[in-house]
């Protein structure tokens, strides 16, 4: 049975599956999308379902030659998926309330359609898990050790330079100035969106393994890298010329500027890879 067949045949159990997650989800999905608004964290939330959805448009060949045959250990993981969702719901735990969605719905498909099916569609399932915000405990605990690399090496350089500063945890201490390294200066935004866009165009634009893993990876040090000149870049322009420097305009075009050098390095780095393979 190919999958057109198939999507006519269990029209009715497929309509049912919508509406009951529908009934079951929209209001733990409503609170992700506020999230997704009011947390510039989580911004790219609003993407990764669209890219998800290419993700599946780019497979549609495979998927219309597809053989389609039910899997009855799909209904396993719809079941661990439930579970995930009353225990999220038992603790108020959002995240796995969340998360639960995605393990329902991969669930859902090798039940439906089977493993041939499911193999060409878990790329896109597990990207879905990209747009699910992480508990602020474990947002914190990663945001305070990636603040102190960033202002370590970012003292380090600036002395390198000849600027005079002391560091004193997360403080930077010019002669006329004080600085704080602030969260947003982590690098963590960064490579939570970095991560969303880069795993969007490692499985687009190449074919390899290893390159998706190498580009999927790389996020972590562009990120911290490019945090670390954005914390330089300010530190030398407030010694001279005072706090303004690191406030109001500049600190925001910084924070996009940094961004936007992020991806450029992290494109640099995917075009290496192609010519290189």
């Amino acid at each position: 049975m190919t999958l057109v067949q198939a999507l006519r045949k269990h029209s009715f159990e497929l309509l049912l599956l919508v509406l009951l997650l529908g009934a079951v989800y929209h209001s733990i999905v409503y609170e992700m999308i506020l999230d997704w608004k009011k947390d510039d964290n989580y911004s790219h939330g609003f993407l990764v379902p669209f890219i998800a959805a290419y993700l599946v448009y780019m497979r549609k060949d495979d998927l219309l030659a597809a053989v389609v045959r039910p899997c009855n250990a799909g209904f396993a993981i719809i079941a661990l998926g439930l579970g995930v969702l009353f225990l999220g719901w038992l603790g108020t735990e959002y995240f796995t309330m969340r998360s639960s969605l995605v393990i329902i719905m991969a669930g859902s498909v090798l039940y439906l359609l089977g493993w041939e099916v499911f193999k060409i569609l878990l790329a896109p399932l597990c990207y879905l898990v990209l747009m699910v915000p992480i508990p602020y405990i474990i947002y914190d605990a990663a945001a305070f050790p990636l603040k102190l690399l960033v202002t370590k090496v970012s003292v380090l350089s600036m002395k390198a330079l000849g600027i005079v500063v002391w560091q004193e945890g997360n403080i930077l201490m010019f002669p006329n100035i004080t600085l704080e390294v602030a969260d947003a200066c982590s690098g963590l935004r960064s490579i939570m969106s970095l991560l969303a866009l880069g795993a969007a165009y490692a499985f687009v634009l190449h074919t390899k393994t290893r390159d998706r893993l190498i580009l999927i990876l790389s996020t972590l040090p562009i990120a911290v890298f490019t945090n670390c000149l954005r914390v330089i870049a300010t530190g030398i322009l407030a010694q001279y010329f005072g706090s303004a420097a690191a406030e109001g305009f500049f600190h925001e075009f910084a924070g996009l500027f940094v961004f936007g050098a992020a991806v450029v390095l992290f494109v640099a780095l995917g075009t290496s890879l192609k010519r290189w393979s």
